[in-house]
């Protein structure tokens, strides 16, 4: 069986939406969010062009919780949007995910189990391995959100191009000094 949390298509997917969303460089387009989707294993073939604002604003909703200043802060906000968002877990055993939760009724249009994934996703990365494993990108240039799915735990930063540029701009620094 699949285990979820941090290694989940929800959390790479909340983080993927909320950069698109809120991010300088974002693009929170149709045609975006429809790859946003199939790139993260969700039925993109159901999106609506009516969908695309409601998953603008889930993406907006999200953001906050990537800024949280401590613990505290981000398991408020998010046991308040569990509050909010209407949930009916439920085992599923189909391809190609095998068995595994849902978190919304199957009857459930896509921007509501997307909602409903994500936020368990990262309900679970935070109990799993508290708030150290997402952020705001650490370069100084960057507004983009991460969450690091590797064993060390240690990323500050949203992409290798970020960590990098800013490596090497301290290195240049240091070699100046």
């Amino acid at each position: 069986m699949r285990i979820t949390g941090y290694r989940s298509h929800g959390v790479s997917a909340a983080v993927a939406l909320v950069n698109a969303v809120t991010s300088v460089t974002g693009d929170a387009s149709e045609d975006a969010l429809r790859r946003l989707l199939r790139d993260n294993g969700f039925l993109w073939r159901e999106f609506e062009p009516r969908d695309a604002e409601a998953f603008r604003r889930w993406g907006r909703t999200l953001r906050p919780f990537f800024e949280a200043g401590g613990l505290e802060e981000a398991m408020g906000m998010l046991n308040e949007l569990m509050l909010e968002v209407p949930m009916h877990p439920h085992l599923a055993d189909h391809e190609p995910h095998g068995l595994h939760m849902h978190y919304a009724p199957p009857s459930s249009r896509l921007p509501h189990r997307f909602r409903a994934t994500t936020l368990m996703n990262l309900a679970e990365l935070v109990v799993e391995h508290g708030l150290g494993r997402t952020g705001v990108c650490a370069a100084g240039d960057c507004d983009r959100v991460y969450a690091d799915t590797s064993r060390s735990g240690r990323r500050r930063f949203c992409s290798e191009t970020c960590a990098n540029r800013t490596n090497v701009a301290a290195f240049r620094a240091r070699r100046r000094t």
